[in-house]
């Protein structure tokens, strides 16, 4: 048996659908790919196609990966969790509230590390997963039609030669930060487990992130807050101040330097030192 299987096993399909595909639970199927080019873009064709909510997508090596902005996401075959989940949160959640989901997978992702890996993580608002301050995971959330995908990509056994080169935020691994041969397998068991319970609450809750303790959860692990930032805007330009809070409608509070307040509803967010 070579390195890759001796250090990164393959996730196994049977054993996932047994553990986490139950009775009246949210998970419905969970596909593993050797190889694909996109886990959203194949779930988001899955919800064009039809599917219900519950089918998760899972590529031990994805070549099109991407994540906001078009920015690539690559990792070697098995290095990391590549996967997206496909969610219908239904009439009874406004379209308005669809933003609190790819905050609420960073939840229980940092939820997830913590539990798993024991390793201290926090988010950077809106989508990123940081350890000592390096990216160590992104969220992507793309909307089709009435269904929401949400893409994680997680750096789990990436050696420090094998991270790549950014122009952001330097990159991690939960291997670079010390875990102890980190298993893929258990980690994403404990991050679906957490979406799907923090996913039940905000729908009956009817997305009302505050109601069901998702907004003060995010607050308690965003390493956003209180830190001085600069916004690069989607539709170009920028803003800076201090990041204040993570209000109701997942929007960032930012105070400028002469005291007025705005919220950021989308954009890239650089914490400065």
């Amino acid at each position: 048996m070579g390195y890759t299987e001796l250090d990164r096993p393959p996730l196994s399909a049977r054993a996932l659908n047994r553990a986490l595909v139950v009775p009246g639970g949210l998970w419905s199927r969970i596909e593993v790919r050797e190889e694909t080019g996109s886990t959203n873009a194949d779930a988001a064709a899955s919800a064009a196609a039809g599917e219900p909510e519950g089918l998760v997508v899972v590529a031990e090596s994805q070549i099109a990966g991407r994540g906001r902005r078009d920015r690539q996401w690559v990792s070697p075959p098995r290095a990391g969790l590549t996967v997206s989940m496909l969610l219908r949160p239904g009439p009874g959640v406004p379209a308005s509230a669809f933003g609190w989901l790819p905050l609420m997978a960073g939840v229980a992702l940092v939820e997830a590390v913590a539990r798993v890996a024991e390793v201290e993580a926090t988010l950077k608002w809106p989508n990123d997963l940081l350890v000592d301050e390096r990216k160590c995971a992104g969220i992507l959330a793309e909307v089709s039609g009435d269904a929401v995908v949400i893409g994680v990509g997680l750096n789990v056994s990436t050696r420090a030669d094998e991270l790549p080169e950014t122009t952001g935020v330097p990159a991690t691994s939960l291997l670079v930060a010390g875990a102890d041969k980190p298993d893929r397998s258990p980690l994403l068991r404990a991050l679906l487990r957490g979406t799907a319970r923090w996913y039940e609450g905000w729908r009956e809750a009817g997305g009302d992130a505050e109601m069901c303790g998702l907004l003060a959860a995010y607050q308690r692990h965003c390493a956003t807050i209180g830190r001085r930032v600069r916004v690069l805007l989607p539709g170009g330009g920028e803003r800076s101040g201090e990041a204040l809070s993570v209000d109701r409608d997942g929007q960032l509070v930012i105070r400028t330097e002469e005291g007025a307040e705005f919220r950021v509803s989308a954009g890239d967010v650089l914490h400065v030192r």
